[in-house]
């Protein structure tokens, strides 16, 4: 009498419908790792995470919609519902940089350090207003913790304005450059 063949259990189903069958289950586990990862990472508003593990490496890094940055300003600069009863006599001052309205949206710091826009103090800088910049172009450097740290594009724009001193200290999230 042949031998009845056995049902398959449920765990090895499970490990069998992963990719090849070797490591499925694990593969799961990364990816809800990951998704935990960006969960906590929106919870807590952090905009790039990156974590090296048995040989793995991951870097997770969120796109913020960068005009929101100014979204909030521009009714502040609405006209007043009622005119002015003492209207000043001479002609209107030019409006100030604070008070003008962005051109552009605003690249951001993706680390806290000294921001450099040269390679050395007498080396041309990395990016001028007008400039047209790459994926891989260098914006600029920032050193953190005595490392340069080359801060890339990441995609193509045009540079509108420099926002920061050469020198200056930035802190993580901080409007670097103006860009459209």
């Amino acid at each position: 009498m042949p031998a009845k063949p056995k049902k398959p259990n449920k765990k090895s189903t499970a490990a069998g419908s992963g990719s090849s069958g070797r490591g499925g289950a694990a593969a799961g586990d990364k990816v809800a790792q990951l998704q935990r990862l960006i969960e906590v990472m929106v919870e807590k508003d952090v905009v790039e995470v990156e974590l090296e593990e048995a040989g793995t490496r991951w870097r997770v890094r969120r796109r913020e919609p960068q005009a929101v940055a100014y979204a909030t300003a521009a009714p502040l600069h609405a006209a007043p519902a009622m005119p002015l009863v003492a209207a000043p006599a001479t002609a209107p001052a030019a409006p100030s940089a604070a008070d003008r309205a962005p051109q552009g949206e605003v690249y951001k710091s993706p680390m806290l350090g000294t921001f450099y826009r040269a390679a050395s103090p007498d080396a041309e800088p990395f990016v001028k207003p007008g400039d047209r910049v790459s994926a891989d172009s260098t914006l600029c450097i920032i050193e953190a913790m005595k490392v340069m740290n080359e801060i890339k594009a990441e995609h193509e724009f045009v540079i509108v304005e420099v926002l920061v001193k050469n020198g200056d200290p930035v802190e993580f999230g901080q409007p670097l450059f103006l860009i459209r």
